[in-house]
């Protein structure tokens, strides 16, 4: 069998696992602000691991693509310590707060623009708006067969073998490639890339590439940024504790009951 060609989409992201004091929402704007260190989304992480396990048992080559306004090839290059081979930044103003129909059209742009492949790999789901759409539209896009939260992935000749979740369980199922699969965190996490191994990437001569709107986008004005008709804050989650104190069982009863009766 011939080595595998294969693409993963990573976006980045703010840490998800910031704490919520670091989270804001400007209601005016309609603008979500996370004071946080940007962050390879989780789930792209997974699909990344999952194409690294099929480079190592069928060989293959690993493109990663990115997209945004703003990215930091800093963040990204950890995608090159992890073992892929070759990674693109799609960096354009006009990438800022896309809808997710969109930023699969870029994304099919940009991966027409590198030619032939044989998978394309994304996350189940971003982790900042958790919006899950990107791959099904980029596959339908490109018109290749999908398969989305697939938990294990494996080739057999040209074929793409998965074993998908489903609600109690997961299927196995099967199609012929090129093919796009949105892949689950049941995967597991992306393989530890070592401080030093970090270094090392960073301190490379070599400059990642990256590509404007112009240079491969059929269509710029045709890209659309979300329409946000409200955002609010997430409710005060904050909880007061109070203790009953009494030098009895019964004392602390009565206490309590008048505490229940207060509420009323």
């Amino acid at each position: 069998m011939k080595e595998l060609r294969i693409i993963v989409c990573a976006k980045q992201i703010p840490d998800p696992e910031a704490p919520l004091s670091d989270v804001s929402v400007d209601t005016e704007n309609k603008e979500v602000i996370v004071d946080a260190p940007l962050v390879i989304n989780p789930f792209d992480e997974n699909a990344l691991e999952a194409a690294l396990r099929l480079k190592e048992d069928v060989g293959g080559t690993i493109t990663v693509l990115s997209l945004g306004k703003k990215l930091s090839d800093t963040v990204l290059r950890k995608t090159l310590a992890a073992g892929a081979d070759e990674l693109i930044l799609l960096q354009d103003s006009a990438f800022e707060k896309l809808d997710s129909h969109s930023t699969a059209l870029a994304l099919a742009d940009a991966i027409r623009k590198i030619g032939e492949y044989d998978l394309i790999l994304t996350g189940r789901q971003a982790g900042d708006w958790d919006s899950g759409q990107v791959g099904l539209i980029l596959g339908e896009i490109l018109q290749v067969p999908i398969i989305n939260l697939a938990r294990e992935i494996k080739v057999e000749d040209s074929y793409i073998l998965a074993k998908k979740n489903i609600p109690g369980g997961y299927e196995q199922v099967r199609a012929p490639m090129p093919a796009l699969v949105t892949v689950s965190n049941e995967v597991g996490e992306l393989r530890y890339v070592s401080r030093t191994k970090m270094l090392k990437m960073l301190k490379r001569a070599s400059s990642i590439p990256t590509w404007e709107a112009g240079e491969f986008v059929s269509s710029p004005d045709s890209l659309q940024r979300m329409d946000i008709v409200e955002l609010s804050s997430p409710p005060d989650m904050r909880r007061e504790c109070q203790f009953i104190e009494g030098s009895s069982a019964e004392e602390k009863a009565e206490k309590l009951a008048a505490v229940f009766m207060s509420l009323k």
